[in-house]
């Protein structure tokens, strides 16, 4: 039975990945077409994938559809528009017969592909706010609910933490770092990785403006580099509420009272905020009884946990934890403005000679299909949002200003058109050339990274490393 669970999930991611990673190509490349047949250009080959085909066949219009073997985008031969002879192969249409299309032709046509994308991520965007979107507590705060003590760095180094050190404080609530502001873990945690504050001298530095006992406060942190990402880690962890999920049948927690539903608010008098504070209490505590208060409906109870001399890990006491969850309905324009800020806050790092955010932080195909699967298992709403982060991802980066892409065809053809004559083909073609193989040099370099990545998540989590190290 497991064996069948297991093949049927993949199956599902398998066809997810299919209908939503692909789809998103497929819409790109939409774009392209529909703008290039209303502009009256020729189009002779609309192919999803790169290389040699997997089949094809040719449509009554004269287009050549096919399917090809390197899923790593797609394309639209266009002939007329952009000389691609060393990725599509020779044009069968006699160029020399046709006039070459105008400047609002080749702008309009470069630019619905990116177009598409962002409709594609609107209409999704939309299904997400009227279904909503399943948050969890832990996801939608920015409150600190622990701060570790030591942090291990990339190179090894057992360090005081940053966040202990500038007194960042257990119910803590970052509003904003580097004055950007932050409403959700995740985005505290881009923002964290993605920022590029230096001291003077060089150290790394980033401004937490957190808010304590109704007041602001500025604080000045400094991240280390460590986790297996080697990424700005400062030592915190969120804030969320721990929630009784089960008890063990005559265990030391169902004995001392604990019930499902009960919320724990407190271990020896310590705010619980993160079950990383529970184990802790517990764990050196095991010689001695401890007293719990914790909340029942509208009534708060207090519970004494007996000594566990017995029970050196806490969860042997025979208790389980959840958190709440809830949908969060975002306005449609407000999730692309979001994704649009984090893409454009990704690529400036990575031009940021300050920030720690390199290629090999990206993720190609293979690290894509790994997120879209991680997405399959839990919710589809999930897989929603992920494909309307990838799709703007590739509206950007197909505007980025590089041959081979939309944006390096749009800017050869506003350098044609300020110089009054187009750009010698030559030049074209060759700077073409030599950014194709960089392009694909640089989806082998990060594909190298997410296959690592991947098999570095399939192992066992290594607690002692893993928990609390953000």
């Amino acid at each position: 039975m497991d064996i069948l669970n297991t093949l049927t999930s993949n199956l599902w991611s398998i066809l997810l990945i299919a209908v939503f990673f692909g789809g998103s190509i497929f819409v790109h490349e939409l774009g392209h077409f529909l703008a290039a047949r209303r502009r009256g250009v020729i189009v002779e080959r609309f192919s999803i994938g790169f290389g040699p085909k997997i089949f094809s066949w040719k449509g009554k219009d004269g287009v050549e559809y096919r399917l090809s073997w390197l899923p790593l985008g797609g394309y639209v031969a266009l002939p007329q528009l952009a000389d691609m002879r060393s990725i599509e192969g020779e044009a069968r249409t006699d160029l020399q017969k046709l006039p070459p299309p105008g400047y609002a032709t080749r702008m309009i046509v470069f630019g619905a592909g990116a177009f598409f994308n962002i409709l594609f991520a609107l209409a999704l965007a939309c299904i997400i706010w009227k279904t909503g979107l399943p948050t969890s507590s832990e996801q939608a705060t920015t409150r600190i609910g622990y701060v570790v003590d030591q942090l291990t760095t990339s190179d090894g180094q057992r360090v005081t933490s940053p966040a202990s050190e500038a007194g960042l404080r257990i119910g803590d609530i970052v509003r904003a770092i580097d004055g950007r502001k932050t409403e959700t873990w995740q985005e505290l945690m881009q923002v964290l990785i993605t920022s590029a504050g230096r001291t003077p001298d060089g150290r790394r530095e980033a401004a937490f403006t957190i808010e304590r006992d109704g007041k602001l406060i500025d604080l000045r942190v400094y991240p280390v580099i460590a986790g297996n990402d080697k990424d700005r880690r400062v030592g915190i962890a969120p804030g969320y509420e721990l929630i009784v999920h089960a008890t063990t049948p005559a265990g030391l927690a169902a004995t001392a009272g604990f019930k499902p539903g009960d919320r724990l608010i407190t271990l020896d008098g310590t705010p619980i905020l993160n079950i990383q504070t529970y184990g802790e209490i517990l764990t050196r505590s095991t010689e001695r009884a401890v007293s719990a208060s914790i909340q029942r409906g509208t009534e708060t109870v207090a519970l004494i946990i007996p000594s566990r001399a017995a029970a050196k890990e806490p969860a042997e006491i025979g208790l389980t934890f959840t958190t709440e969850t809830s949908l969060v309905y975002p306005n449609p324009f407000k999730q692309i403005g979001d994704v649009l800020g984090m893409t454009y806050h990704t690529f400036a790092s990575l031009i940021n000679p300050q920030s720690d955010v390199g290629i090999s932080k990206l993720s190609g195909p293979v690290g894509i299909a790994r997120v879209f699967h991680m997405a399959a298992q839990s919710d589809i709403r999930y897989v929603l949002w992920f494909t309307i982060l990838v799709n703007i991802n590739l509206a950007v980066f197909n505007l980025l200003p590089i041959p081979v892409l939309d944006g390096g065809h749009m800017l050869f053809a506003t350098l044609g058109k300020l110089r009054g004559r187009a750009l010698p083909h030559e030049f074209i073609a060759t700077a073409q050339s030599v950014f194709m193989v960089l392009l694909f040099s640089m989806v082998i370099y990060v594909t190298f990274f997410d296959v690592r990545r991947w098999n570095r998540d399939a192992r066992p989590e290594r607690s002692e490393q893993t928990a609390p190290a953000k």
